[in-house]
């Protein structure tokens, strides 16, 4: 059973049918036939309320019959919290829920296991009108009946005030024509307005509000990285030449009192081949795999003692033809023995502080049998060349039986795959029980 709070929030808006079955139960059976008992009177209450308990609103402000008429329900769009709700609160079960905005395009939520409970996958956004239709079934009197019945929402306009955007990544800027990644790329949103972890509610209200989905099918979830940014990655990396749409649905949405959500731009991008790059540091080699398939092994240099080369999982940052390495950028002094101001060529990215995998023509002795670098990874010109033409932005570089310091999920680079799938969603706002920006529903009969 899913916790409370699963449906507490945004626009909770509470649909408690007392006895939802209002049949034709009004008129007398006919004097030659058996008496069949009738059916309760259909009742249905309607609210929007903060709940601080995660349980329904413990009064209802509105009741309706469902045999009788049913003006539309005007809900406040300033205290409207959360993902919408519908409760069955007698025996029975919701067959079906479907809710339509005013265009017609269905709003995706589910039904709990039980049939109590239909929940919105996110919030619905203020100042929109929305058509909820229902299919009750129960037994009542020894007899089975199914229900149907319609409700009108409409939610006021947010008031002015605050607006909280989300920037989705990577882009390479508008002009490059090229939005091809590697499999180990992951997926960032830069909010506008700080979210803090002390109100996981607006938290699990912005991730419910962006989507993320991939062509093959891949199951993921957003992990906070701050209170302004949050990451995205699958479970294991993503397929192979899929396709990645993000979309934002926090428009309208409130967030807190005085935050609601605006307009962010949508994003698409797409994978090429699974490239994968495995430095075995004490075999002083590197190995190349498309599609799990070998296509090179490479002898390497790493970081020696004093400087060594991060260990686990890096993501390609980028790629330089050229780039000026010197001492000072990581703390060695000019006029020591360590110091060094060179042009490399063929340099590949993998950490902000400047690691990268390189040409290295002035350590081809040590090249394949002894660590002699920064904590670079330098190889031959013609190795550095013909990696720096193989791998792409987001491809995956692992390094294994290192002797330095594990690579950082978020400080410096794309550490992000180094997390266990657990730890990462410990991130989430959601719990354990989502995954992906929707949020799946547990059965849940609210107490009477």
């Amino acid at each position: 059973m899913a916790s409370r709070s699963s449906i507490k929030g945004w626009g909770a808006l509470s649909l408690a049918a007392g006895a939802l079955l209002a049949a034709n139960a009004a008129q007398p059976p006919a004097a030659d036939a058996p008496d069949v008992p009738a059916a309760a009177p259909a009742l249905v209450s309607v609210d929007a309320c903060p709940v601080d308990d995660g349980g329904l609103c413990a009064v209802p402000r509105r009741t309706l019959l469902l045999d009788g008429p049913r003006p539309p329900i005007a809900l406040d769009g300033r205290t409207a919290l959360g993902p919408l709700a519908l409760a069955l609160r007698t025996h029975g079960r919701l067959a079906d829920v479907t809710v339509t905005d005013h265009k017609g395009h269905r709003v995706a939520g589910a039904v709990s296991a039980d049939g109590a409970l239909w929940t919105s996958t996110a919030p619905l956004p203020a100042g929109a009108r929305y058509t909820a239709r229902l299919v009750v079934e129960r037994t009542d009197g020894g007899r089975f009946r199914r229900r149907r019945a319609r409700l009108d929402l409409g939610i006021g306009a947010a008031p002015q005030g605050e607006r909280l955007t989300a920037e989705f990544g990577p882009t390479r800027g508008a002009g490059s024509g090229d939005d091809t990644y590697g499999v180990g790329q992951p997926i960032t949103a830069e909010l506008s307005h700080p979210v803090p972890a002390t109100d996981p509610e607006a938290r699990r209200s912005v991730e419910r509000a962006l989507d993320v989905r991939s062509t093959p099918r891949a199951v993921g979830a957003w992990h906070w990285v701050g209170p302004t940014t949050l990451h995205y990655r699958p479970r294991t990396y993503w397929p192979a030449h899929a396709t990645i749409r993000v979309h934002s649905a926090l428009d309208r949405v409130r967030v807190t009192d005085g935050l609601f959500g605006a307009p962010s731009a949508p994003l698409t991008l797409t994978t090429g081949d699974h490239v994968e790059a495995v430095t075995d540091v004490t075999a002083h080699t590197m190995t190349v795999y498309r599609n799990g398939r070998l296509i090179r092994t490479i002898p390497v240099t790493t970081g020696k003692e004093g400087y060594r080369t991060r260990g686990g999982v890096k993501v390609v940052l980028g790629k330089e033809p050229t780039v000026r390495m010197r001492g000072d950028s990581i703390g060695i002094t000019r006029g020591s023995k360590d110091f060094y101001d060179l042009k490399v060529r063929w340099a590949t990215r993998v950490t902000w502080s400047g690691e990268y995998l390189h040409a290295a023509p002035w350590s081809l002795d040590a090249q394949g049998s002894e660590d002699v670098s920064h904590g670079c990874t330098g190889m031959s010109t013609e190795d550095a060349a013909w990696f720096y033409g193989t791998v792409r932005e987001g491809d995956l570089v692992r390094v294994v039986n290192a002797f330095g310091e594990p690579m950082s999920p978020f400080d410096n680079g794309y550490g992000d795959w180094n997390l266990s799938w657990a730890e990462w969603r410990r991130g989430s706002a959601l719990g354990p029980g989502a995954s992906g920006a929707g949020h799946a529903p547990g059965a849940l009969r609210p107490d009477l």
